[in-house]
């Protein structure tokens, strides 16, 4: 539609900035159980037009409000009491969160209207199963799981606006500081039920850059001193946290990891039902969420291909939430882009030739890393390549089920197999601090985990008689890559790994039986 590809063309930084403007004029009600929605909007109108709403479940009924005016919600805050201290003593701190109830309920519960409830986490792998079973092709099931899985325009908002909200703490200690979502929040490839990362910047410095020039004075503010950059955010991080510890209201397991490589605070917001991250600016983190928005941005199947293999990689346990010796989302996804940049035409350009194509504006340069490309979606060439998803999920697998990884590793700046630098069992270059491995924590045996999954999945999907399988209602395409393997397939399994160091092969189908319990909990857990 003209309206997907006009939001489609905006820059990363004019989305973000769009949103983070949304999220300022934006407050979050807890509403009675018996609501009538247009009496609802009709009182929220008397203090400013309410721009957009919609409605989500959440230990009961809540409503995210977005006003047209930022002063709408000043207007409304005047008119909103404090609870009454009867067996807690409250902070007293005023938030853009409110209960609602009804003054008197009997008389108005008659006029009770059913709301349009907008879901906020994914439906379960199982039930995915039986709506693909029920397509036509296996082009329209990575559809139909891209849509179940994407965040929908309503999660988005209500990221932002929990990034606001720990926005208003930060504030009160430094008033030009802001709060902005991160990685899966921003890049195109989050999913719902997914943790809202986000990180504390107070990089508006360059605009008073212009002013200092004038005047016969160098003129700077006295600061206090610290003897690294590391020990002022774990400072910073940690009041931050003691803040929405004591005085954040559904701010709970507020957990202080600062002797992380990333110092970080985790929490759960519960207002928003999100886990969070917070972290102080990471600019290199950043712009690999701008280059995944724009790889995300320039063709419809990368992420739709991004999607099924994330949740196939699930499924078969070779992704994990909790950190390990896993494979990540973020090195899976890499390997995605890395394979369309292989084929024949290029179905995304390299790194390379994004960097060509920056102007002085996109000019990056953090830490002495050069993380230049170009950020105008417009002045990339669309790619020539026809190829559809049927074709290129089936060539993912038989690329990376024979791809040589004792000798090569996968660099997206060139978008070439190289040789690796060091003996890591899976080498993929970071794409900008050039001298780090992204799946340095991948070990052997779990890469020749991921290598016997695709070489079973590209298998299957070349042997399928799809017509056959409809009809004795089996499933077939995508959906029978998301049922774990080796339920009664081990022998079969044995002989595909044919070439698989043998001494990783035991261990390896005894983690698949091991797994087939595990991951379908997880699977529809996540």
């Amino acid at each position: 539609t003209d309206a997907e590809v006009s939001t489609r063309k905006k820059t990363f930084a004019e989305v973000q900035t769009e949103r983070l403007d949304q999220a300022e004029r934006t407050v979050l009600i807890k509403c009675p159980s018996k609501l009538n929605e247009k009496k609802l909007l009709q009182y929220l109108s008397s203090h400013g037009n309410v721009k957009s709403h919609f409605f989500f479940e959440n230990r009961g009924i809540s409503a995210l409000i977005e006003f047209s005016e930022k002063s709408s919600i000043a207007s409304l805050q005047d008119a909103v009491g404090i609870p009454s201290a009867s067996e807690h003593h409250v902070v007293p701190f005023k938030s853009r969160l409110f209960t609602f109830t009804l003054k008197n309920p009997v008389s108005q519960r008659v006029e009770e209207t059913p709301l349009r409830l907008s879901p906020q986490c994914h439906i379960p792998v199982k039930d995915l199963i039986e709506k693909l079973c029920l397509a036509d092709s296996i082009s329209s099931q990575m559809h139909i799981l891209l849509n179940e899985y994407q965040l929908t325009e309503e999660n988005i908002k209500l990221r932002f606006l929990a990034c606001s909200l720990v926005r208003d703490f930060a504030c009160a200690y430094f008033p030009d500081s802001t709060v902005k979502p991160f990685g899966s929040s921003v890049n195109t490839f989050g999913k719902l039920g997914s943790d809202v990362d986000m990180f504390l910047d107070f990089c508006d410095t360059g605009k008073h850059a212009t002013k200092m020039k004038k005047g016969p004075f160098e003129m700077e503010y006295q600061m206090k001193r610290l003897p690294s950059e590391r020990l002022a955010t774990q400072r910073i991080l940690s009041v931050i946290g003691d803040c929405l510890d004591n005085f954040g209201p559904g701010c709970v397991n507020v957990q202080k990891i600062l002797n992380a490589r990333c110092p970080l605070v985790k929490f759960s917001h519960q207002p928003t039902g999100f886990q969070c991250d917070l972290s102080v600016s990471n600019s290199i983190a950043i712009r690999s969420s701008e280059l995944l928005y724009i790889y995300g941005c320039l063709d419809s199947r990368v992420r739709a291909l991004v999607f099924t293999l994330r949740c196939w990689a699930r499924v078969h346990g070779l992704t994990n939430s909790a950190p390990g010796t896993w494979i990540t989302n973020f090195s899976l996804t890499m390997m995605v882009m890395f394979f369309l940049q292989r084929r024949s035409p290029p179905i995304i350009p390299t790194l390379d030739q994004l960097k060509e194509l920056a102007d002085e504006k996109d000019k990056h340069i953090i830490g002495g890393y050069d993380c230049s490309f170009v950020s105008d979606l417009r002045k990339i060439k669309p790619t020539k390549n026809t190829e559809t998803l049927d074709v290129l999920l089936g060539e993912f697998f038989e690329y990376f089920g024979n791809f040589d990884f004792r000798k090569n590793s996968i660099n997206l700046r060139k978008g070439k197999e190289v040789n690796k630098p060091e003996s890591s069992p899976l080498y993929i270059w970071n794409p900008f601090e050039q001298d780090l491995n992204i799946s340095k924590n991948v070990n052997q045996p779990q890469l020749e985990k991921f290598i016997a999954m695709a070489r079973e999945s590209a298998w299957i999907l070349q042997k399928e008689d799809k017509a056959q399988q409809m009809i004795s209602k089996e499933p077939w395409g995508l959906a029978a890559l998301l049922i774990p393997f080796g339920k009664n397939n081990s022998s079969k399994m044995k002989n595909r790994m044919k070439g698989i160091g043998s001494e990783t092969i035991r261990s390896l189908l005894d983690s698949l039986k091991l797994n087939n319990a595990n991951s379908q909990q997880k699977a529809v857990g996540k």
